[in-house]
């Protein structure tokens, strides 16, 4: 039986690699290109070009639409007569509706067609978020709470869709460097998120409410056409595959909670950290985006590193993982800090804090999508774009579910307790996941000891190359 990552047969697409040569068969809108090039080349396709520069450009975009909002919404959405429950109910709603969008997209996105999802959902996503600049002209009281809603709903069903099939194509046109690809692009999703909350909270201060969406939502707008003319179609034919055999891998299952926590993390600190820095270090609404720079900018410029040492060794995943996640408990229980270690807070300690949980957070993320690719192949999935676009859903509706719960939860606690209190409960998420990911390791470990005959399939090339070679022999 010829190994999985060795040989894929595809609809009308092939990809097969030797020791020495990568032959590539990739549809496009047009025409069927093919691209020989060595294994060991850095150089990148056309192909793989216009998939970076558009996948680049969603990262970019939806993170700007996505950190807009938290120097200046939570205070502007208290004037409206709303809670801080209701508000982080208001963040959380993004996420449920984002979880069944990729859960639906993830499970037809080869029917569908993974380059119209694409740009379909940049396009709503523009429309909602210009929505959403007009909606300070609407009264106060329940009918601003429920058109905060519906808009954040219409603007999460845009948001999944691309991205969902942005993680698929992404992963279909850099099979063998899937983290290093997403590591880099992590770059531009970190460069939104550290641009997001001081480009809003300027515009906010200079202009008032409305310009901040309107100018996000205008340039998501620009990005469509583009996105139309460079983007490669990917086409495929559907598997009989499933979310329920999925999760039925244990590793599956750990990578997903993995996930879930450190999604949580984030979302949490939508509407708590603003409030926070505005009470505890009397700063301007411009100077709170600023403090979101320590997480977004040390998680952005370290992931591309993380990547490549994730495709480089995959044997290291383990313990990047577990590094990683015991890193964000300690950094949410310091974050405050936790009244238990009796700590005064300070600025530029608080700010540390942040810096050192961006990187923590690469630790533990960057991993888990080829980790989750790599299971599916062991387990016998197919491989291809509807494998790809299985686990691209499950891993957004993961996050998905993470960001709801997030803010939720923490709205919820912040209102009943303080922010100090409810980051270092936050911090127990990651602390389980660790905690899980060393022993499932430890017993997958033991387990491989006593099949010593057993080969794991891996996603680097030196990895494919022996598995081929021993084929031929």
């Amino acid at each position: 039986m010829e190994p999985a990552h060795v040989v894929r047969a595809e609809g009308n697409g092939v990809s097969r690699q030797d020791s020495s040569t990568q032959i590539m068969f990739c549809e496009t809108d047009n025409e069927t290109e093919e691209n020989h090039t060595p294994a060991n080349s850095r150089k990148l396709t056309k192909t793989q070009m216009f998939t970076l520069l558009s996948t680049a450009s969603l990262n970019f975009s939806s993170m700007i639409c996505y950190s807009i909002l938290g120097p200046f919404f939570p205070q502007e959405a208290q004037k409206k007569g709303v809670s801080n429950t209701v508000i982080g109910l208001i963040f959380g709603c993004f996420a449920l509706f984002n979880f069944t969008t990729s859960i639906i997209i993830g499970n037809y996105l080869v029917q569908i067609g993974a380059k119209f999802v694409f740009v379909m959902g940049m396009f709503i996503s523009g429309i909602a978020t210009i929505l959403f600049g007009f909606l300070d002209k609407s009264p106060d009281g329940p009918i601003f709470i429920a058109l905060c809603f519906i808009v954040r709903a219409v603007d999460a069903i845009g948001y999944g869709a691309s991205t969902t099939a942005s993680f698929s194509i992404l992963a279909k046109a850099f099979p063998d460097n899937i983290a290093t690809a997403m590591g880099c692009l992590e770059i531009f999703s970190g460069l939104g998120l550290v641009l997001g909350p001081p480009i809003g909270g300027l515009l906010y201060d200079s202009f008032g409410y409305e310009i901040p969406f309107i100018a996000v939502g205008g340039v998501v707008l620009l990005m469509v056409p583009l996105n139309m003319f460079i983007l490669p179609k990917y086409d495929a034919v559907p598997s009989k595959d499933s979310f329920l055999s999925l999760l039925r891998r244990p590793k599956i299952l750990l990578m997903s909670f993995t996930l879930f926590s450190l999604s949580t993390s984030l979302g949490l600190l939508d509407p708590t950290l603003s409030l926070f820095v505005i009470e505890k270090f009397h700063l301007k609404v411009s100077y709170v985006g600023l403090v979101f720079l320590g997480l977004a900018l040390s998680y952005s410029l370290s992931s591309p590193l993380l990547g490549l040492i994730s495709d480089r060794f995959p044997g290291l995943r383990k313990w990047i993982l577990f590094v990683g996640n015991l890193g964000t408990a300690f950094c949410f229980f310091m974050l405050g800090p936790a009244p238990i270690f009796h700590i005064e807070s300070q600025l530029w300690m608080f700010v540390a804090i942040l810096v050192l949980d961006g990187l923590c957070i690469g630790l533990s993320g960057i991993p888990i999508y080829p980790e989750m690719l790599t299971c599916a192949y062991e387990s016998g999935f197919e491989e291809g774009l509807s494998t790809l676009g299985l686990i691209s859903g499950l891993f957004s509706a993961m996050w998905a579910v993470g960001a709801f719960v997030g803010p939720t939860f923490g709205g919820y606690l912040n209102e009943r307790l303080n922010f100090e209190w409810t980051a270092a409960i936050q911090g127990l998420f990651p602390l389980v996941a660790g905690i899980l990911s060393m022993v499932y390791y430890l017993w997958e470990g033991i387990s491989q000891k006593k099949r010593p005959g057993l080969q794991t399939a891996n996603s680097t090339i030196q990895e494919r190359e022996h598995l081929l070679n021993k084929e031929e022999k």
